[in-house]
């Protein structure tokens, strides 16, 4: 490429694209959040979620988010002023009912409890009832990941995911988060929808007018598209991982569902009844000591641990999480590029 058109395909960048610090993006966010009605404590809490998905470079769950947020405030489906309530529901078990809400708030007010409960019994739970959920759940377990704890959550969505043999939606997207927290760096973290890929991932195709890959869904024939209006429109997405993905995913429908008295993505859907709005379902988040689980060498389990992560990266292996470790780095030091047109759409809800 010549220097004149390096220019030019930087200049077409800068066009196309506008540069936000992080305080800009939360910023952003909370200003469109508190417009459409949130109070100040939730319109904080779910800026601070999708501030840390623009950060680590997760594009399907940073600032595009507000627009299906805005959406569902502005159908009324949910409280942007509900107050947590939190209940003790066993030694070992907290709850927070989050009112109709979104989660994020209700998970903050809970986590402290969770980790309390954790400290003292060696593992806990948390179930946050009547939430919106429409975010990652990586924030969540790194912020238990941070306290010294190892944790697991999960989250049942819409019906939008046909089991394997299947040709209709039945499943969420049902994502599942871990993390493990490590001696003075970054914590080991995967999250992973149990369809093939992320909801949002096929929305912001759709958005751009690409195609999706082969395999990520299916129209209403049953028949593999890479058209994603067909995807949404009657169709239904894949699990991941065939028969294994398909009962991964049923696991957590029945875990994060029944469990803990809430509903399936069957349900959501139900209750949704075709307005389009953020899945409203619950989330179990489950929280382990590892210093009350071991013999009492809290360091050598840790040493134990490292040597497997090195074992894996020592062969050229990435740890999950790497990836977006190293986008958060540089987005903190240079901000992030938002794509004019989203950008825009951000705008216009501000009118």
């Amino acid at each position: 490429m010549t220097e004149a058109a390096a220019a030019a395909s930087t200049a077409q960048a800068d066009t196309d694209t506008v540069r936000l610090t992080l305080d800009e993006v939360q910023a952003l966010a909370e200003r469109v959040l508190l417009h459409h009605g949130m109070s100040l404590r939730h319109a904080q809490a779910v800026a601070r979620v999708i501030t840390a998905g623009e950060r680590d470079a997760c594009v399907s769950h940073g600032v595009y988010r507000l627009l299906v947020v805005a959406q569902t405030l502005g159908r009324g489906r949910v409280s942007g002023v509900a107050e947590p309530v939190v209940t003790d529901r066993a030694p070992g078990v907290v709850a927070v009912d989050a009112g109709f809400g979104f989660s994020p708030l209700a998970f903050e007010v809970g986590a402290e409890h969770l980790a309390r409960k954790a400290g003292q019994n060696g593992l806990a739970a948390l179930a946050i009832n009547h939430c919106f959920h429409f975010s990652a759940l990586w924030p969540e377990v790194e912020a238990l990941a941070a306290r010294g704890l190892a944790a697991v959550a999960l989250t049942p969505s819409h019906a939008w995911v046909a089991p394997a043999g299947g040709i209709r939606g039945v499943l969420g997207t049902n994502p599942l988060a871990f993390a493990w927290p490590r001696p003075g760096g970054l914590p080991y973290v995967f999250d992973f929808a149990t369809s093939t890929a992320a909801r949002g991932e096929i929305e912001l195709h759709r958005r751009a007018g690409r195609e999706i890959p082969l395999g990520w869904g299916i129209d209403d024939t049953g028949a593999d598209t890479t058209d994603p209006r067909r995807v949404v429109q009657g169709g239904a997405m894949r699990v991941f991982g065939g028969h294994k993905g398909s009962a991964l995913s049923t696991m957590i429908e029945l875990l994060a569902g029944p469990l803990i008295g809430d509903l399936t993505s069957l349900d959501s859907l139900a209750f949704d009844n075709g307005d389009g709005s953020t899945p409203c379902h619950g989330e179990l988040v489950i929280a382990f000591d590892p210093k009350r689980f071991g013999l009492g060498d809290a360091a050598g389990d840790a040493a134990r641990a490292e040597r497997l992560f090195a074992a894996i990266e020592s062969q050229g292996a990435r740890l999950p999480s790497q990836r977006r470790f190293a986008a958060r780095a540089v987005s903190r030091a240079q901000g992030v590029a938002v794509a004019r047109s989203l950008y825009t759409d951000i705008l216009a809800l501000l009118r």
